[in-house]
């Protein structure tokens, strides 16, 4: 028997067990689009593009990437399926377990990167509050401290999580920071003068177009094992969209104010110590303990894509992935891995142009079912998809790889299919 919310990634969730609504959702997904990283990148944008270059490109960036995001995340409620379970359905049995080990890879080094970014933050907030030689200065102590956090959540499953957590009262106390630090920047900062500054040019701004989309297609393999819980596909697209898009729009917005206004220098420290500077520090407390729900998310999921490979208990697994990114996270640098985990991100991008053209094009959102074996023409219409994230990446940088390579992949399934099936048409008259 599952308890709440722990079901085995490898089968639906029976339809009387989804009990996520718009609301539910709308509250998951605005708190996944906020985070210390959120700000972070929006400070990344800030120099080259400006104010209103950045804003623009963050507006359209992350338009275009909810989208896509909410509409894979209807995958997850049409078949009930994990998110690594429903490639199944277009890579056959087989091709599903390679995404689901670069998936596994990927999550494990986010999950122990969110680990760190939350350790750098409040060990950065310990000292500044106290000294450096303060225990509230540890990063040992941080680090333990936001690791077990996140795996704690990771074990409780999603539906605890959410509602028990999220819905009662994280998603009103995240609205008072966001809100606080809106006050704050425009209580002390010249807006119209920030507005009018221009970006000294050293980034395009398809470039910025691409970072800002990148942050809700990151989730892409992750969306639908939380959707699964999803009552129906209405609520599932629009509480998925409307919240990441407000809340990832409005962090990384104010990421980019705060950098112009009161870090120039665009260093990451800088910008903490800014947004320390507002509420006694309170806003940018809630924001952090947000992040262990990034984290939360990376193991939880981590923890789904294993279950699929070694067909154990996604509360167990998550509990061992959790011990493994807080180790990770006290003793390995990461800036080499960084790098590598890059590169995995780049296969998912085209790989659910191909997953939304099967899903709702050739089979038109109904369940089918899963070959044993490996199914070719998706696998090279992914591959066709990778290829052009990195012939762009490399040769063509200023107008970005993300998009291009989800929509080539995407059109390479639908061609090949049409192909195929026209074929067998042939054969059989």
């Amino acid at each position: 028997m599952n308890t709440p919310g722990t079901y085995s990634p490898d089968a639906p969730v029976p339809a009387a067990k989804r009990v996520f609504g718009g609301r539910d959702l709308f509250s998951l997904w605005f708190s996944l689009g906020i985070g210390l990283m959120v700000l972070q990148t929006g400070a990344l944008l800030a120099p080259g593009l400006g104010m209103s270059g950045s804003m623009l490109a963050i507006l359209l960036g992350t338009l275009v990437g909810v989208l896509l995001l909410a509409a894979v995340g209807v995958i997850g409620s049409d078949t009930g399926l994990s998110s690594m379970a429903a490639l199944k359905l277009s890579l056959g049995s087989k091709g599903a377990g390679v995404p689901a080990i670069l998936n596994l890879l990927q999550l494990v080094g986010w999950g122990s990167f969110e680990i760190i970014v939350m350790r750098d933050a409040a060990s950065l907030l310990g000292a500044g509050a106290f000294s450096e030689a303060s225990l509230w200065a540890s990063p040992m102590l941080w680090t333990i401290v936001f690791g077990a956090l996140a795996t704690l959540l990771a074990v409780s499953g999603p539906l605890a999580f959410v509602r028990q957590i999220l819905r009662k009262w994280g998603i009103w106390l995240l609205l008072a920071a966001c809100a606080w630090l809106t006050f704050n920047l425009f209580s002390k900062a010249d807006l119209t003068a920030l507005w009018s500054r221009a970006g000294d040019g050293s980034m395009p701004f398809a470039v910025g177009f691409d970072i800002a989309i990148a942050m809700p297609l990151s989730w892409l393999p992750l969306i639908a094992d939380y959707s699964r819980f999803g009552k129906r596909a209405t609520g599932v697209f629009g509480g998925t969209a409307l919240g990441f898009f407000i809340g990832n729009f409005w962090l990384m917005s104010l990421g980019v104010a705060y950098t112009l206004a009161f870090a120039p220098s665009g260093e990451a420290n800088a910008l903490l110590l800014a947004l320390a500077g507002a509420g006694m520090g309170i806003p940018l407390l809630l924001i952090l303990l947000d992040e262990s729900e990034n984290a939360f998310a990376d193991i939880h999921s981590a923890a789904v894509s294993s279950g699929i490979l070694l067909k154990a208990k996604v509360e167990h697994l998550a509990l061992a992935i959790g011990v493994i990114c807080t180790l990770i996270a006290c003793f390995a640098p990461l800036a080499q891995y960084q790098n590598f985990l890059l590169m995995i991100a780049s296969v998912f991008a085209p790989l659910f142009g191909v997953v939304l053209v099967d899903h709702f094009i050739l089979r038109r959102r109904r369940h089918g079912v899963a070959t044993t074996g490996l199914r070719w023409m998706t696998l090279l219409a992914w591959i066709g998809g990778i290829c052009t994230y990195h012939l762009l990446a490399n040769l063509y940088p200023d107008i970005g790889a993300t998009l291009p390579s989800l929509i080539v992949a995407g059109v390479l399934q639908l061609v090949l299919s049409k192909t195929i099936s026209s074929g067998r048409e042939t054969a059989q008259a």
